[in-house]
């Protein structure tokens, strides 16, 4: 059984930082795609950053130069550091993976949430 745990987020003012943890508790901790992504309510769900099995990252535009995406391997689990906040980044922000040997399957946190104020 797949299970991700996050924690890190919280309210922080327009231009700090936060960093989210996402601790995976898999076997094959290597063979994970994982990242994050961040929904608001009423609006479209968006993929943030992810981390890739065989290595590589890729951000999304929105944060491209503010959030980076990292992996610790021996703790199984992933980062994310968000710097310089803006009012828009606020969204609860879930981890997902997804085997690259069962990219059918997708395991999700359960989320946390970020509040930015301007």
């Amino acid at each position: 059984q797949v299970q991700l745990v996050e924690s890190g987020g919280g309210l922080v003012q327009a231009g700090g930082s936060l960093r989210l943890s996402c601790v995976a508790f898999v076997y094959d901790f290597v063979g994970y795609t994982m990242g994050w992504y961040r929904h608001v309510p009423g609006k479209q769900r968006e993929l943030v950053a992810t981390t890739a099995a065989g290595g590589g990252t890729n951000y999304a535009d929105s944060v491209k130069g503010r959030f980076a995406i990292s992996r610790d391997y021996s703790h199984k689990t992933v980062y994310l550091q968000m710097d310089s906040l803006k009012p828009e980044d606020t969204a609860a922000y879930y981890c997902y993976a997804v085997h690259r040997w069962d990219s059918g399957k997708t395991y999700w946190g359960q989320g946390t949430q970020v509040t930015v104020s301007s």
